[in-house]
């Protein structure tokens, strides 16, 4: 008798498949090249915040009395929490382009995971943050006499501040990207906001200079206090008498920044559509 040898099929090879974290990562260097390659965009993103400190640095170059400080070093601490924040404002406009042209709608039906695009627009919006911070910075130093601290206890409140920052700023601007009816709509309906919430908040008017009705409603969203945070790492003790506390209460700050981070996300979560309204 012949012995017959019977084989199992071969199990089919299994083919790797990256991360939902390393399509981020592919997703917003995507995104950061589609960014730079609009030069209107970059040269209105960088230019911007430049142009405002270049104009109130020069208004208003006096003496902030008994301090040791002066009004454009205030500046540059304010516009590097405005810096900070336009996230909000560049994603709600994005995201909300990208559903009324369809991108999103396309999005759904390819095998990149959702969270590998908000993961790519959240990174991209770090980078581009972190890149006006730095020019501003550079010019604080350079044309008004910024100095930088030295204490690494310093940089790591710079660091926590930032970060949680520009993540509840992301969130709120995927939350409010529903908000608009069409893209074309989109930037005249999240500006507004942003541009008020910088007026109440301290970045152009000191927020002891401010009445007290307004502070108590720029105290209940995040840039208030990401602007108080800033100027705890770079106006040091001496501008914490400018505050209306004469205090940085940087336990507060951590403590609304976190909680706008848990409520944006519960806003994302609640309000984001993939599809237009024409689309149902």
């Amino acid at each position: 008798m012949s012995e017959t040898t019977t084989r199992s099929p071969a199990a089919p090879a299994v083919s790797w498949r990256p991360s939902a974290i390393q399509l981020g990562l592919s997703r917003a260097a995507f995104e950061t090249k589609l960014f730079f390659r609009e030069r209107d965009a970059v040269i209105f993103t960088f230019s911007f915040p430049i142009i405002l400190l270049a104009i109130f640095g020069s208004i208003f170059a006096g003496d902030l009395e008994g301090t040791g400080l002066n009004v454009s070093q205030l500046y540059v601490a304010g516009l590097i929490g405005s810096a900070a924040m336009t996230g909000f404002q560049n994603l709600g406009i994005d995201i909300a382009m990208d559903r009324d042209n369809g991108t999103l709608k396309r999005l759904v039906g390819t095998p990149l995971p959702r969270s590998s695009y908000f993961v790519g627009k959240a990174l991209n919006t770090l980078f581009l943050s972190f890149c006006q911070v730095v020019i501003l910075l550079a010019i604080g130093v350079l044309a008004f006499g910024l100095k930088l601290p030295s204490e690494v206890s310093t940089w790591v409140t710079f660091v926590w501040v930032f970060v949680l920052g520009v993540l509840a700023s992301a969130l709120l601007g995927v939350a409010i990207s529903s908000l608009p009816r069409s893209g074309k709509s989109a930037t005249a309906v999240i500006t507004l906001p942003f541009v008020v919430l910088q007026f109440v908040s301290g970045v152009y008017i000191p927020i002891g200079q401010l009445p007290g009705w307004l502070v108590n409603i720029s105290s209940v969203f995040p840039l208030k206090w990401m602007c108080q945070g800033f100027r705890s790492v770079f106006l040091g003790d001496a501008g914490a008498t400018l505050e209306i506390t004469k205090s940085y209460e940087l336990d507060r700050v951590a403590l609304v920044l976190g909680a706008w981070v848990v409520g944006g996300l519960v806003l994302c979560l609640l309000t984001f559509r993939w599809k237009s309204r024409r689309d149902g």
